[in-house]
């Protein structure tokens, strides 16, 4: 958590744009000046020529390039339409769109500051005052903590539940177990309950963890996230055991909980937004129990939300429990292998 919340995120915090700046007068240097300034761009020099700039991008030296015209400062003296050009390495869509967000920003600082009203593309037709609540400082690490707690807590309560009972036939051990009179529901349980608890620490000092170093406060209730997770690692847990009794080895199981939990992560919402996604995904999600605890964390966490909140979210995990809860005391077989 603490190594993926500080390196897994979506700010740019160091942008190389290359300046042509073909008006070479005091007004241009001074927009220049603005994004020198930021803390977000890094000014690359460049000679006098698109060309060369180009060059810039194509060997990853720039991510974007900022070209201003001959007659800069002659139109916004003559309050003229003012027209900038940005060309923007897209590779990565998302980057671009925060590069062309931050420029676009920067250029109506610039615009506000120098009284420009006529520029078109910045022109604001509404004054408006933004307020962002649950994360009024927009730090991503917020946004992420809650996410990495979610697969910290799955990976380790998964992969030890996974690995314990197939590690019993690699040993023998679970012949002996396979003749005693103990039940197979009373057999899963033992088997899930310790590593219940074991999670449930793990999220506790998670939370711990998150508040002491990242400043993390949690805004809902913390007895009703608790309750939320013991009830979806019911989920994680059964099916760490189905597939333990499904596998004859370690290395079957762990190929097949790699399979499922990569699939599982990747579309929980801890990096792309769900409801971005194509419907057929968003259809998929519905078994997908970490999209419901990843949803309910950040919901919990930062937002605040109350049981009626998520009552949709405990529903569906319920009886994702109750099937693979049961699915689990079925799978497994009181017969020698």
């Amino acid at each position: 958590m603490l190594i993926l919340a500080n390196a897994a995120t979506q700010e740019m915090k160091n942008i190389n744009l290359a300046v042509v700046d073909f008006d070479n007068s005091k007004t241009s240097r001074e927009l220049i000046n603005a994004f020198g300034n930021s803390p977000f761009y890094t000014i690359i020099p460049v000679k006098q020529s698109v060309n060369s700039a180009m060059d810039k991008v194509h060997n990853s030296q720039a991510d974007a390039i900022l070209v201003i015209e001959d007659d800069f400062e002659e139109k916004i003296v003559k309050s003229e339409k003012v027209d900038l050009q940005l060309l923007v390495n897209a590779i990565n869509g998302t980057a671009a769109s925060l590069i062309n967000g931050y420029t676009s920003s920067i250029v109506t600082g610039y615009s506000a500051k120098i009284g420009i009203q006529n520029v078109e593309q910045f022109k604001p037709a509404i004054a408006t005052k933004v307020r962002h609540w649950y994360n009024p400082e927009l730090n991503y690490k917020l946004y992420m903590v809650p996410g990495i707690l979610v697969i910290l807590v799955t990976v380790v309560g998964m992969f030890l539940t996974a690995l314990n009972i197939v590690r019993e036939k690699e040993l023998g051990t679970i012949e002996q177990i396979n003749v005693t009179p103990i039940k197979r529901y009373q057999f899963i349980l033992g088997k899930l309950i310790p590593f219940w608890i074991i999670a449930l620490f793990e999220l506790a000092f998670g939370l711990l963890i998150a508040r002491l170093v990242f400043n993390l406060t949690i805004a809902g209730s913390i007895p009703l996230l608790f309750g939320f997770a013991s009830i979806y690692l019911l989920v994680a847990l059964s099916g760490g055991l189905i597939l333990s009794t499904t596998a004859d080895n370690q290395q079957q199981v762990m190929f097949m909980s790699y399979f499922f939990m990569i699939l599982f992560i990747l579309m929980s919402g801890l990096f792309t937004s769900t409801e971005s996604m194509p419907q057929w995904a968003q259809l998929f999600n519905k078994i997908n129990p970490l999209y419901y605890f990843m949803d309910v964390n950040r919901m919990v966490i930062l937002k605040g939300s109350n049981f009626a909140d998520i009552k949709v979210q405990f529903v569906f995990i319920s009886i994702l429990a109750l099937l693979t809860l049961t699915w689990a005391v079925l799978r497994y077989r009181k017969t020698s292998n």
